[in-house]
């Protein structure tokens, strides 16, 4: 490996306190939705998906923290089992500790409820340091903003899947949000 490449490799990958100021307010969450919530178990329960696992991520914001816990409740009465609800703040020194957390039981899938700035803070120290993977992650609407994957770096969001508020659907491809 090159110095240049093992450099960059080991490079914090927390976004700096200027990177946001170009992309207006990203801390926005609003309450979700019945149809929202349908979607998502919907996306989780498709055909072939065989996810009975799920470990819960979510800001702690009121909206993100009702999100989690309908989640949670529309999971667990569908007879899925919800490892871990990991919540974070919307600042940290590194997102290390939440995200140890939340890959630390090795779920079939992660579901995401949260503020996009401080989801693209934990995202970026979820690829940096464990082995999360975004196509195995499902998010709620809040997180449906096409500034993410700018924000979160080259492909870092790639595969992750979402609902909207009405119950469609929405994906992360490369650096594109398409719904």
């Amino acid at each position: 490996m090159s110095i240049r490449a093992e450099r960059e490799r080991s490079r914090s990958p927390l976004i700096g306190t200027a990177e946001p100021a170009g992309f207006g307010d990203l801390s926005a969450t609003t309450p979700h939705t019945e149809a929202e919530l349908a979607a998502l178990i919907g996306l989780l329960t498709a055909a072939k998906a065989r996810i009975e696992t799920v470990t819960i991520g979510h800001s702690r914001d009121a909206d993100s923290l009702a999100a989690a816990e309908a989640f949670a409740a529309a999971w667990e009465a569908r007879g899925g089992k919800v490892l871990a609800s990991v919540d974070w703040p919307e600042t940290a020194a590194s997102w290390l500790r939440p995200a140890r957390r939340l890959t630390a039981e090795a779920p079939d899938a992660w579901v995401m409820a949260a503020a996009p700035l401080s989801f693209a803070q934990l995202a970026r120290r979820l690829r940096h340091s464990t082995d999360w993977d975004p196509a195995r992650t499902f998010a709620f609407a809040s997180l449906r903003d096409s500034r993410l994957p700018t924000l979160t770096g080259p492909d870092t969001l790639h595969g992750l899947r979402g609902a909207t508020n009405d119950g469609a659907t929405w994906h992360v491809r490369h650096h594109w949000v398409m719904s």
